[in-house]
């Protein structure tokens, strides 16, 4: 990407010369056109690390008989700011205006590319866009975390965190167990969703079937590739009517508990038993 001095002019009004007509390519509709300075670039294209501002020109050609009035601006890029030399401009006939811009990329800016257009548009409305590409450099750092477990109704939620330097791709695992054991085991798979760095998501998975009666440990449990697995967990109690039926169901579950305890223990006892028996 072409750098500008700081003593650099915010424009320059370049006369154009004469054109031949049968020798000079179609003009645009409307007679004046947009491009990156210099010709021979059909884009913007910059690439920096984190801390750097990077420059660039944007060509306004007004091939027309009457001055031309256009604003610009520029979309797209996140959040990157680009700042414009001047944002109105006016071209006089047969006139090319250059305005320099600039793009920062703010020191935390993660690794990654970014892309843009740059907006050139004139009163009466008609507009000229230029696509912008910026990429940033730097080492890829993926990371994510799984938060905000919750079990609502029939459906688990939760929240996936980008909390590296590249876009991921999760693969997720659910598991629940209950009092009595494993009421809910799903392989890993891959989400259908691509998360940017420094994004949050938030989703929800499905559970038509869960108990009517019990106390569960949900488990989610994210990968991604590079990234160290995580995992999110939450307890959830299920219990048939309202609060009536909520007290009588933690009564259910509690007893549940005591008989799984109970059984365990003569279970142990009677082999201790044996043994004693034994010798």
């Amino acid at each position: 990407m072409p750098y500008a001095c700081a003593a650099r002019a915010a424009r320059t009004l370049l006369p154009a010369l004469p054109l031949l007509v049968a020798a000079a390519p179609a003009a645009p509709a409307g007679g004046w056109s947009a491009e990156p300075s210099g010709g021979g670039r059909p884009s913007f294209y910059a690439e920096g690390a984190p801390g750097a501002v990077l420059q660039d020109t944007v060509a306004v050609t007004n091939r027309g008989t009457r001055p031309l009035a256009v604003r610009l601006r520029g979309t797209g890029l996140g959040s990157l700011p680009l700042a414009f030399a001047e944002t109105a401009v006016d071209v006089p006939a047969r006139t090319r205006a250059e305005v320099p811009f600039t793009v920062t990329l703010p020191a935390d800016t993660a690794p990654g590319t970014r892309s843009g257009v740059i907006v050139v548009q004139e009163s009466t409305g008609r507009r000229v866009t230029v696509p912008l590409l910026v990429r940033v450099g730097g080492p890829r750092l993926p990371a994510l975390t799984v938060e905000h477990v919750a079990v609502r109704g029939d459906r688990i939620t939760y929240e996936l965190v980008n909390r590296g330097t590249t876009d991921l791709v999760p693969r997720l695992a659910v598991r629940a167990d209950g009092v009595l054991g494993t009421v809910l085991d799903r392989a890993p798979r891959t989400l259908p969703v691509r998360l940017p760095p420094g994004r949050r998501l938030r989703l929800d998975e499905p559970w038509p079937d869960r108990p009517a009666l019990d106390a569960v440990t949900v488990r989610l449990t994210v990968t991604a590739p590079g990234a160290a697995r995580a995992t999110g967990r939450t307890r959830a109690r299920f219990v048939p009517g309202g609060a009536a039926g909520a007290g009588a169901g933690a009564l259910c579950v509690g007893a549940g508990v005591l008989a799984v305890v109970r059984r365990r223990g003569r279970e142990a006892g009677g082999a201790a038993g044996a043994r004693g028996a034994g010798t």
